[in-house]
């Protein structure tokens, strides 16, 4: 079991961001120092972005925004997408520095101290766990439309631990096809949303109605809010940067194609939903407020429609499993090989070079989450530890750009007017959460400090 990373001692974290190294010089983080492959090309990291960001919340929210914002809804889809994608301008600067699997965690750690990258972990750790088991949650759910019994307890379990454990045998068999099954899940959760789409804007595409709104300033920040978890995700996507071939060149373009992708993805498929009930009175029906995109397909698709969207859900919601066993056990594996968590989830299996221990863990936790929680249980602590992360980040832009002038590959224009402005933005968002969220938070906040000072006496 303690099969350890060799460079744990050798390669301390100072060496994680540097400055572009001479061609002839292996850079930190190659697979001769961590022991992992760099199998991971450009398109396959942008459908992991992808696919760490389209989950479920685009199947269950239109209805919401439709409510809130009325005929000015689709407006909340741009505000959101120009905020998240300041804060991904941020991601891609920061992660252009680096070359080693950790993501967050290991942006936090190098921009401001062992504490805070202990912090972080947690926080993004966190967020991964809570997010894939809300997310497993959310396949059995729609999987009790063909199949009622699914949802009983024992069969649920055992439908909860046979899709996990399927997820952890590929990814410890090898990296490349765990990437290989995510971007399968990238593809085939985009086409039943295109279908969508497409027969939406030929069919009912002229009574989509445009308009403006008297909603408070208030329903228009909640509605970003939720928005912005829809978007949230795709910094999953750049925790296993030391298996990326070329990560320090690839992860801007992969943040920024996916964004724009995602994006138009949400936006025309709310546009569509509103074409489908150009009557606002709609967006009150029962059947309508629980699946407002299979009901929108119902009603210029028919029965088949609605199967087809149903399936579109599972295949969405198990992709984004998919891509989260690729990118969530990087994470403990950086964690480990920083000192900063025990040994063994540093250990890389000796014939597939993949951090087993890690792998196994994840699923352990993401299974016992799943079936002890509900969606709802485990979507709310994974929206309470995201922007945290996202707020960090923004402010690790400028702690970096102090600590190694000239390391970045990707410089974000107008000096620190975009990681300000990300941060402000990241503040704004989290003041319109409750209480409770607040709560979980100082629970997470005490825990890493317990991490951090054991780990501390340790070294």
């Amino acid at each position: 079991m303690r099969i350890l990373v060799a460079s744990a001692r050798a390669v301390p974290s100072r060496l994680s961001a540097l400055p572009p190294s001479p061609p002839h010089t292996p850079p930190a983080g190659t697979p001769a120092t961590t022991g992992l492959l760099r199998v991971i090309g450009r398109w396959s990291l942008t459908a992991l972005v992808i696919n760490s960001i389209i989950g479920s919340g685009i199947f269950g929210m239109p209805d919401d925004i439709a409510r809130a914002l009325g005929a000015a809804a689709p407006l909340a889809y741009v505000f959101a997408a120009l905020g998240i994608g300041v804060v991904m301008a941020c991601f891609a600067e920061v992660a252009s520095q680096f070359r080693t699997a950790g993501g967050p965690y290991l942006y936090a750690r190098e921009a401001f101290g062992r504490f805070a990258g202990v912090q972080m972990g947690w926080f993004a750790w966190l967020v991964r766990l809570t997010s894939a088991a809300a997310n497993a949650n959310l396949f059995v759910v729609y999987l009790g439309a063909f199949w009622p019994a699914a949802t009983n307890s024992l069969p649920r379990a055992v439908i909860l631990i046979a899709l996990i454990g399927f997820l952890a045998a590929v990814n410890i068999r090898g990296v490349k096809a765990g990437a290989s099954v995510s971007n399968f899940f990238t593809v085939t959760k985009l086409l039943p949303i295109a279908v969508f789409v497409v027969a939406g804007a030929l069919l009912v595409g002229g009574d989509i109605r445009l308009g403006t709104t008297d909603a408070p300033s208030g329903a228009w920040l909640q509605a970003i809010l939720a928005l912005v978890f829809a978007f949230g995700g795709f910094e999953a996507a750049l925790i296993p940067m030391g298996e990326a071939k070329d990560p320090r060149r690839d992860a801007p373009f992969a943040l920024f194609t996916a964004l724009a992708v995602v994006a138009l993805v949400y936006l025309s498929v709310h546009l569509v939903v509103m074409g489908a009930f150009p009557d606002p009175a709609a967006f009150t029906r029962p059947e309508v407020m629980e699946r407002p995109v299979s009901e929108a397909a119902r009603v210029f698709l028919g029965g088949a429609g609605a199967v087809l969207i149903a399936i579109g859900v599972m295949l969405s919601t198990y992709g984004y499993l998919a891509g989260q066993f690729v990118s969530a056990p990087r994470l403990t594996f950086a964690f480990a090989e920083q000192r900063d968590f025990p040994r063994f989830f540093a250990a890389i299996h000796p014939r597939f070079q993949t951090p087993h221990v890690s792998i196994l863990i994840h699923a352990v936790l993401v299974g016992a989450l799943a079936i002890y929680g509900s969606f709802i249980w485990n979507a709310l602590l994974s929206s309470v530890a995201r922007l945290v992360t996202y707020g960090v980040v923004c402010a690790a832009v400028v702690a970096l750009r102090r600590k190694h002038p000239g390391a970045s590959r990707f410089v974000l224009p107008g000096g620190w007017l975009l990681p300000l402005l990300g941060l402000a933005f990241c503040v704004l968002i989290a003041a319109q959460m409750e209480r409770a969220h607040a709560g979980i938070a100082v629970v997470i906040v005490f825990a890493a400090a317990g991490n951090w000072a054991l780990a501390r006496r340790q070294k």
